[in-house]
């Protein structure tokens, strides 16, 4: 690729209105314009490249055939929809994709018309789709509404709910199914072959036709040798068609149509659209598709950070500790050498959990269920019932789609299901979709739950093993990113379930922090320090249960107790604090929250958003600052302060 790519088509096109007037070269010459745009432009911002580079070719067709926006063009995910972002009359703004402030990597309602839907989670287009298609029939409306899903996509519970219901309604839809055999793993399941099966069976769907054509050369009987061969044909196909199982739930079922040839798209789009039933488009691309780079690699170029257009080459990076994903990955590995009971579960996420060499290690322990959090989270809890113990590695966003399974399947049975809880906290670029805010205050609510985090991927390691050997659901969240590079004990550590760590004692305030929290406090009680403020310190690891004799003589002795948490504030471990205060009835001591505020969190880099919201050392340090006075009467020892230094010293 040149330095600076040719984009003179792509530059005239500021909505769809324009691509609905070019001819068939035009549109292919906008395609491959579209396509350079994207790694040119994906090269500086970073984001899901492969995915939508796999689908240059359906966009365009789609915005030449149908009229977007009155037409509904509802994307399942959104890492594919680049390419529509582009088109949409968002060209210009490009530059700012996931950056704080510009655009989203995902469509958002609240950015364009054209994004019908907000969709980051898979698996929810053909819900939504089918509700806008009723809608419009109540309201005696005319549009076509189209629902654009993977075959990844395609293996989450809700999307087959949503087929079941469309095939029943029997309303004028159309599922376009992306198939490219990849989520971001590989695909799984019966689904997936299910899938393949069709591609190949394509090969008797051509036979059939070359028969019938030598049948229709026999003269006079010709005819007549067709119409028996097709009865045949029809009392077979249920065995070798697999296709046919998309007619038995009620759709209309063309494919499978190469995704990368755009006449016979355009073509099939037009045919299709005009059908009453609900259809499902078969279409087959290759991921990454158009650029050698990504193509060869498409699980590395699925969400890259920058790199060279030219070469594919990522941009440098300066050395960093490992991170927290990696080092549990390695822990699992470990612990699972030694404990034949350690199974390990992931849906769809073996590389962002950090699993991807535990399962080369130990195959038949390794179970990616595909996109079904739910379902990941029953099967680890059949598996808790005959004395294994699960570890199953979910991101926190996508953990709130199990919350009833985790509430129903696990913790009203107490079975000890370890929870590896990744991407806590806020995530970065990603947006409001990923950030991790809410596990601490959906999962302390539980009856039999333990929920903890480490200070430090030392601690991590030492949580992990405490988890898997507690006999009770555990619920272990860290965060995205490196960690701080400390030295990894060689054994690992039981720790005593609701128990915290004071790291220094002070008489002025204390902190509790917890998690990613706890190493940006130190810093903000030194601060605090300088200016003559004394500030205890302490690494609570637990959200439930709290250790409460510490916080109660904390609460007891000192007149501000400071709660830090990267988490939502609303029923959050602040929250526990002051439940566990009020409960004691102690009196006197004012608590002071900080965390993430009630509100959505944009896209943007976590130090940026960390800084926003006060959750850097900073930022902690002035909210404590304006609470704190050396003027304020310190409280007089008493016994609780014994407490406290107990608990310091025994830790020393």
């Amino acid at each position: 690729m040149s330095k600076n790519p040719d984009f003179s088509l792509l530059s005239t096109i500021d909505s769809p209105k324009q691509i609905r007037k070019l001819d068939r070269q035009q549109l292919k010459l906008l395609a491959d314009e579209l396509r350079k745009f994207l790694i040119y432009m994906v090269s500086k911002t970073g984001g899901h490249l492969a995915s939508s580079l796999g689908t240059v070719e359906l966009t365009v067709a789609l915005h030449h055939v149908f009229n977007t926006p009155k037409d509904l063009l509802v994307w399942d995910v959104g890492h594919q929809a680049y390419g529509h972002k582009i088109l949409t009359g968002r060209r210009d703004q490009f530059e700012t994709l996931r950056q704080y402030e510009g655009i989203s990597g995902f469509p958002r309602r609240e950015e364009s018309i054209y994004d019908v839907y907000n969709v980051a989670h898979a698996s929810t287009s053909i819900s939504a789709a089918l509700g806008m298609a009723v809608a419009r029939d109540l309201e005696e409306k005319d549009h076509q509404v189209v629902a654009i899903i993977g075959d990844g996509g395609l293996t989450g519970g809700m999307a087959l709910e949503g087929i079941n219901q469309a095939g029943h309604l029997q309303k004028k839809l159309l599922i376009i199914l992306n198939d490219n055999e990849m989520s971001i793993s590989p695909n799984v399941g019966a689904i997936a072959g299910y899938l393949n099966r069709i591609v190949t069976g394509q090969v008797f769907n051509r036979f059939k036709k070359e028969v019938e054509k030598m049948l229709l050369s026999v003269p006079r009987v010709g005819p007549r040798l067709v119409k028996v061969a097709r009865d045949m044909v029809d009392a077979m196909k249920t065995f070798m068609v697999p296709g046919l199982l998309f007619h038995e739930l009620g759709f209309d079922y063309v494919g499978p149509v190469n995704g990368h040839q755009l006449d016979t798209l355009v073509d099939t789009l037009e045919t299709v659209k005009k059908s009453a039933s609900p259809t499902i488009l078969h279409i087959v691309t290759k991921k990454g598709k158009g650029w050698s780079v990504s193509e060869s690699a498409p699980i590395k170029y699925h969400g890259p950070s920058g790199y060279d257009p030219k070469t594919g080459v990522f941009h440098p990076k300066p050395p960093a500790p490992p991170t927290y994903t990696s080092i549990f990955g390695k822990a699992m590995i470990r612990l699972a050498q030694k404990d034949p009971k350690i199974v390990a579960i992931t849906a769809a996420m073996l590389e962002g959990t950090g699993l991807v060499q535990f399962n080369k290690e130990m195959p038949n322990r390794c179970f990616d269920v595909g996109i079904a959090e739910q379902h990941a989270v029953t099967f680890a809890g059949g598996l808790a019932t005959q004395g294994m113990k699960p570890v199953a590695a979910i991101y926190s966003t996508f953990l709130q789609r199990a919350y009833d399974q985790v509430v129903h399947d696990i913790c009203l049975m107490d079975l000890p299901v370890t929870f590896a809880i990744d991407r806590a906290g806020i995530v970065g670029a990603d947006g409001p979709t990923h950030h991790g805010l809410y596990d601490l205050a959906y999962l302390r609510a539980l009856p039999n739950m333990i929920v903890m985090a480490p200070k430090d991927e030392n601690e991590l390691q030492h949580m992990l093993y405490t988890a898997i050997n507690t006999p009770h659901p555990v619920a272990l969240r860290y965060p995205r990113g490196n960690g701080y590079g400390v030295k990894l004990d060689n054994l690992f550590q039981l720790i005593e379930i609701g128990k915290a760590e004071t790291l220094q004692t002070g008489q002025d305030c204390a902190i509790l922090a917890i998690g990613s929290m706890v190493m940006p406090s130190i810093k903000a009680a030194k601060k605090l320090t300088e200016e003559g403020i004394s500030a205890t310190v302490v690494n609570a690891r637990f959200i439930k249960p709290l250790d409460e004799d510490l916080v109660t003589a904390l609460a007891s002795e000192t007149s501000l107790l400071v709660t830090v948490e990267e988490a939502a504030l609303m029923g959050g471990f602040g929250s526990a604090v002051i439940e566990l205060i009020e409960s004691k009835n102690i009196q006197n001591c004012k608590v002071c929250r900080i965390g993430v505020p009630d509100r959505i969190i944009s896209h943007g880099s976590p130090s940026l958003l960390h800084a926003k919201y006060g959750l850097d050392s900073d930022g902690i340090y002035q909210r404590i600052r304006s609470f704190v006075s050396k003027k304020d009467p310190v409280a007089p020892p008493s016994k609780w302060r014994n407490v406290v230094k107990a608990t310091f010293n025994k830790k020393s």
